[in-house]
């Protein structure tokens, strides 16, 4: 009797904590339905407006059968845009549709929003031909990417917000749905022991959180839905350890509103209370925020301009109640115009819209309007982890980083800088080109905008920085304003580098930049590049002209050349900078082994 009415006691709390566990994962996605008051009362008219026009734009309009063709593409000559370009417009399509139908809430947009949905179950694989072994799709291999668990997401907030109109239509729809789902995201995700579930970068909180978004919305096995959420938990754990303490996306800011952010989204949905850490991930948007929108972009920044999403940093903002992240939120939407137009946005967000994101932002949209609005504008930051600073002096902002040549999205760029004045561009980081099998490939190198010569930095020797943890930097003194670091380790042995201590000054009315090196020995000058849009003009003797800025060094100890390298940059560098693009050479003229050089930006 004892031993039954233990199993029974056990099954009974078992029962119990899964009851609690489930009810508490239900209430974390609590969402009114299309066909609630919610969105007609609540969201403002001008809003409303904007999401029904934008979606009108894709009334009637077919759906596009992804080609095979072009998905091959990739693996034939590298090009991965063209497939992504028409993938991601059809996505676009459809968050845009379920927008307009949610905001109206006339069934004006149900059947194209339905004859998507039957195109996107059509669909061999959802995610893109970069992240997939073959040259076309399988229906057997359903490999769990970003774009993926992405689409997964996006077409179970469709059934999850319509799913009423769904059944009416026909109750198969709906069920359809789960099935696709529970094939292409929740089974493998759920069986696969990936890479990215123990990964300190992007990949993990992107798909964990389209992975739960599923699990809540389209799961109904009660034993699979507890692993899946045991595994996210875990997954989304390691992510969080691999990151320092001082909460530095080692990625850059492009990718910090899918690492940090989407961990964000994983945490909040299941309830959990925010650390230190997780804080200190959430300020590096506005600790790295330069100001009329431009970001520091360190490593891979497709552009450091409106990377940052006013319907996830201000939700973040309003989950830490961090009252800094919160006003800079309120100052972003304000920026973008978003309580008048908000769908214009849709054009530039990226890939797609993230529906689910915009939905939980409207939820609290009353707050927002009630928010003040304020640009963070912090004077000096320092991130001993990633070995970031950044400070702001009258009208100059400088920003210098140090850490390694091995981390994630890495360009070999130990001890670069970048220069705004008046917030905008001066001297820069040139960021990433368009993505190619090339740029995760072996050859990633042999991309100019990866070498440590096309960013503001000493060749040593004529050496260039090497790729790899072990090329790294070292502090050698750090105040408000200030950083020195040497940067001879972040170079080959061959380079013959003892010490390059590279001091960065925020002056009152200016940066200032030393170099202080010393060689093993002279094998050829050494160059101190700088890049910049704004066309270097040599007007006089030790000075540069950029525009409104300058430029000054000491004549007798430098050559200057200017190389237009305009002629290398693709569509998306140009579409982020413009056309034009230079390089300033400053060739050390010394062939001692000890020196010391010094130049301003004015």
């Amino acid at each position: 009797m004892c031993e039954k009415l233990r199993k029974t006691r056990w099954k009974a709390a078992f029962l119990l904590l899964f009851v609690v566990c489930a009810f508490r994962m239900q209430a974390q996605v609590s969402m009114p339905r299309a066909n609630e008051s919610f969105w007609r009362d609540s969201v403002p008219e001008t809003m409303r407006q904007s999401y029904i026009g934008y979606g009108e734009k894709f009334l009637g309009k077919p759906w596009t059968v992804l080609p095979w063709t072009v998905f091959a593409e990739n693996k034939i000559n590298g090009n991965r845009v063209n497939y992504e370009g028409i993938c991601f417009e059809k996505r676009r399509q459809l968050a845009a549709l379920v927008m307009a139908e949610v905001m109206e809430g006339k069934g004006r947009f149900l059947n194209d929003v339905i004859n998507g949905l039957g195109s996107f179950c059509e669909e061999t694989w959802w995610g893109i031909p970069a992240h997939y072994g073959k040259r076309i799709p399988l229906t057997d291999t359903q490999e769990v990417d970003l774009f993926n668990a992405e689409t997964a997401s996006l077409i179970a907030w469709t059934k999850y917000m319509l799913q009423p109109q769904f059944d009416a239509f026909s109750p198969d729809l709906c069920q359809r749905i789960d099935r696709e789902i529970e094939r292409r995201i929740l089974k493998p995700a759920l069986q696969h022991n990936y890479w990215w579930k123990t990964a300190g970068m992007n990949w993990n909180p992107w798909i964990c959180s389209n992975w739960l978004t599923c699990v809540l919305l389209c799961e109904h096995d009660d034993s699979r839905r507890q692993q899946a959420v045991n595994q996210i938990e875990k997954a989304t754990q390691a992510f969080i350890d691999a990151y320092p303490e001082d909460g530095g996306c080692d990625e850059g800011p492009g990718y910090w509103d899918r690492a940090a952010a989407s961990m964000f989204e994983v945490l909040s949905l299941l309830g959990k209370e925010p650390s230190l850490k997780i804080r200190n991930m959430a300020a590096y948007a506005y600790k790295t925020y330069i100001g009329n929108d431009y970001c520091v972009n360190f490593a891979d920044a497709h552009d450091n301009k409106t990377l940052l999403q006013v319907n996830i940093v201000y939700p973040f903002g309003r989950w830490l109640d961090d009252r800094t992240m919160r006003q800079f939120g309120a100052y972003l939407g304000r920026q973008k115009n978003i309580l008048q137009n908000p769908a214009s946005l849709y054009d530039k967000s990226g890939n797609f819209p993230t529906l689910g994101r915009e939905l939980m932002f409207l939820r609290h949209i009353g707050e927002f309007m009630q928010e003040v609005p304020r640009e963070p504008g912090l004077k000096d930051v320092w991130m001993p982890d990633l070995q970031i600073m950044t400070a702001r002096r009258d009208s100059f902002f400088v920003a210098m980083k140090g850490g390694n040549n091995g981390e994630s999205h890495n360009h070999n760029d130990v001890g670069s800088f970048v220069v705004y004045a008046s917030q905008s561009p001066l001297l820069i980081d040139v960021g990433v080109g368009e993505y190619t099998s090339k740029t995760f490939g072996n050859n990633r190198y042999d991309i100019w905008t990866m070498q440590s010569q096309y960013h503001n930095l000493p060749q040593v020797n004529g050496y260039d920085q090497k790729d790899g943890k072990q090329y790294a930097a070292a502090v050698v003194a750090q105040r408000a304003g200030t950083l020195c670091l040497d940067i001879a380790k972040a170079y080959p042995g061959d380079a013959g580098v003892s010490s390059w201590k590279r001091t960065v000054v925020a002056a009152k009315r200016g940066i200032t930049v030393t170099e202080d090196y010393e060689l093993k020995e002279y094998k050829a000058p050494s160059r101190l590049m700088l890049l910049t849009t704004v066309e270097p003009r040599c007007e006089a003797q030790g000075v540069i002209r950029l525009g409104n800025h300058c430029i000054k060094y000491e004549a007798s100890a430098l050559d200057v050349a200017v190389e237009d390298i305009s002629g290398q940059l693709d569509p998306l560098l140009q579409r982020v900078w413009g056309t034009k693009m230079f390089r300033v050479v400053m060739t050390i003229r010394s062939h001692a082994i000890k020196n010391k050089i010094k130049y301003s930006i004015l």
